[in-house]
């Protein structure tokens, strides 16, 4: 086995240990806040272990994502199956979305209700407010973990469920400033709950555009940011022997880059010396980019020289 299997292989067993870890808290926490939620009277609680199991989707999308990403290199997928790494992170995205948008909704009608209509929300147990402790500092620590291992083994979708983690810690600390409220204060103070609700689905809106915006402009084959082309350009304008370049193209494939460039040298070195010298920026490109990196160069000669070398003989 090559030594890039090897990294492959644990990069694949380190994203699904975590993932594994992720959703045997989420099914604990899920059944906890539903239960606590059903005896302790609280329909916040019941929402928020609603919204836990929007997790149960997000860990099973990536545990997936991974069984096809870990596959290597075959006719159908000359550049391999990152993108299916992509994709889920697209899935965790939307999954995050729908999930805020769900607390939005049940904010906004509670509020309604109790403003238009005069209704008052049922004062909460004692055990919702102990339920939503658990889940802020249970959710937090599993956040911390997962986004550890994600930028250990530079994986966006391991990073965005571990934001989908924090995600549903925010949404209990929402929880629990109304669920105390409601308790300690009494019933006039129940508004807040749904009130809080509707600011934490705001945070997770703009949590979920952060996951699925880079990943959507991946799918589309976006290039790479500003900076990295310019490490790119920087790179060849610093060697000497590269009088020219062109038709550069990059792209992002999962975890790995993929950049495509002419390279024109002087017509008299030799074909040889042409590969050595792009070789080495290869290496270089590498070294930045990481060893998976996708690079293709086309060798050619550089033909404006030559133009302007017949216009002196003229």
């Amino acid at each position: 086995m090559h030594n890039q299997d090897i990294v492959d292989e644990l990069r694949s067993s380190e994203a699904k240990k975590v993932t594994w870890v992720g959703f045997l808290v989420n099914t604990g926490l899920t059944i906890t806040k539903l239960v606590a939620g059903i005896v302790g009277n609280s329909s916040a609680m019941i929402a928020d272990g609603i919204h836990s199991l929007s997790d149960f989707f997000t860990d099973i999308v990536v545990l997936v994502g991974f069984k096809f990403t870990e596959k290597p290199e075959d006719e159908g997928h000359s550049y391999g199956h990152g993108k299916y790494e992509t994709f889920a992170t697209v899935i965790i995205g939307l999954a995050l979305f729908f999930a805020g948008f769900g607390i939005f909704q049940k904010g906004a009608m509670n509020v309604y209700s109790v403003v238009v209509d005069n209704e008052t929300i049922a004062r909460p147990g004692i055990i919702a407010v102990l339920a939503a402790v658990v889940s802020i500092l249970t959710k937090e620590v599993l956040y911390r973990y997962t986004k550890k291992v994600g930028e250990k083994i530079k994986s966006p979708a391991v990073i965005a469920n571990g934001w989908h983690h924090r995600s549903d810690a925010f949404s209990s600390i929402g929880t629990l400033f109304g669920i105390s409220c409601a308790y300690f204060l009494g019933e006039k103070w129940t508004i807040l709950d749904p009130i809080t609700a509707i600011l934490v689905s705001i945070f997770i809106f703009i949590v979920a555009f952060k996951i699925m915006a880079p990943a959507v402009n991946e799918l589309l084959e976006a290039s790479l940011n500003e900076d990295e082309i310019l490490y790119i350009t920087n790179l060849f304008d610093e060697s000497t022997e590269v009088q020219n370049y062109h038709r550069m193209r990059t792209r992002r494939i999962g975890d790995r880059v993929a950049i495509e460039a002419h390279l024109q040298f002087d017509r008299s070195i030799s074909l040889y010396d042409a590969h050595a010298i792009s070789d080495a920026l290869e290496q270089r490109l590498r070294y930045y980019f990481g060893r998976r990196s996708i690079i293709t160069f086309h060798l050619e000669p550089n033909k404006e020289k030559d133009n302007e070398s017949n216009l002196v003989r003229l």
